[in-house]
């Protein structure tokens, strides 16, 4: 899984150039100072929600729903399953406003989110990996995310690994000029007001009113935002490497159920690398995923179609079962769509 972008590409993605295979290369390491700034200097803001005029006990619930709206269904869904895998479909505006939610988490353009996710697949623990944890993990947590790749600077890089994204006028729109960063500003701007009018609705005193919006934006806003990158992140680092392995797929992915616990089922990662196209990535009833859980409630009433169920191809869904003394679940083979894995 990716996130915050640390240099993106500003130029017209209008027309999709021809694509030419990107070879794995070693770059020297350029960090981008104004953004790894921006990360410390909301980090830093965190400790204030938990000072006497600031903690607040319903902070933890708004943080746990902020996680599941931009979180879970941002970046879980919108980026990740809907986007990356084409894991299901949604009508057009439940599409649009799952990637707005994952906008609103501040973890880059989804062209960019999505070309680093499937660079991560093609070239998993293995050199070009824009995020192993495999020889340094703080690099496969956070490191990468302020530090420029020139790959994914490169219009041929787009054209190889997102070509069926960049014809979408809306994703190109949020993508040049980094237009995603004033949405992502707008959504702060729009919550913060709805925080202080809840206060002076709901409160007598400009005093009592004014505490109350300064809770709310610290909670709703940047503790929910630091806390989703973290347990973003750590299906990045964690997730590969810690956990048990339910199939052999060549890479050191792990199912993390800690990891999983946080994110609403994306912990589940080693199930995911076997099978990057189904929506569900817990595959036995202790694996819960709570974001595939809300895929099937939409299906239900026909908002989701083309769900993508669980098909994992057998030598792979019977290597490291054996050696951890699991039964591999039943599921039948299909290969891996090309576009996921390239």
């Amino acid at each position: 899984m990716s996130t915050v972008p640390a240099s993106a590409p500003s130029a017209n993605l209008t027309s999709v150039p021809s694509a030419s295979p990107q070879a794995a290369v070693v770059h020297k390491r350029r960090v981008i100072f104004w953004f790894l700034a921006a990360i410390v200097i909301i980090h830093l803001t965190v400790p204030l929600a938990f000072l006497p005029y600031t903690f607040v006990w319903w902070g933890i619930l708004a943080l746990l729903i902020g996680n599941f709206i931009f979180g879970s269904i941002g970046i879980n869904l919108g980026f990740h399953r809907m986007l990356t895998h084409t894991a299901a479909k949604f009508p057009r505006p439940l599409e649009r406003l799952w990637v707005l939610c994952g906008v609103c988490s501040m973890e880059g353009s989804p062209l960019w989110w999505v070309c680093t996710h499937r660079m991560h697949h093609q070239h998993s623990d293995e050199e070009g990996d824009p995020h192993s944890p495999q020889d340094d993990f703080y690099w496969g947590h956070m490191g990468w995310i302020y530090t420029a790749d020139p790959r994914r600077n490169s219009l041929d890089t787009y054209a190889k690994y997102v070509p069926d994204l960049m014809s979408d006028k809306f994703l190109r729109w949020l993508h040049r000029g980094e237009k995603w960063l004033w949405v992502w500003a707008a959504h702060v701007v729009l919550l913060t007001a709805i925080g202080f009018g809840l206060g002076f609705a709901f409160f007598s005193t400009t005093a009592d009113a004014v505490q109350f919006g300064v809770q709310w934006f610290l909670w709703v806003v940047i503790v929910r935002t630091v806390y989703v990158w973290h347990i973003t992140w750590l299906v990045n680092s964690a997730s590969h490497r810690w956990g048990y392995r339910s199939y052999g797929t060549n890479d050191g992915s792990r199912n993390n159920w800690f990891v999983a616990l946080l994110t609403n089922g994306e912990g589940w990662h080693n199930n995911h690398h076997a099978t990057p196209r189904a929506c569900s990535q817990g595959h036995r009833w202790w694996e819960i995923d709570l974001t595939y859980t809300f895929v099937r409630a939409l299906q239900k009433v026909g908002l989701a179609w083309d769900v993508v169920p669980v098909k994992v191809p057998k030598h792979i869904r019977e290597a490291d079962a054996s050696d951890q003394g699991l039964k591999p679940p039943a599921t039948s083979g299909d290969p891996v769509r090309g576009s996921e894995e390239s």
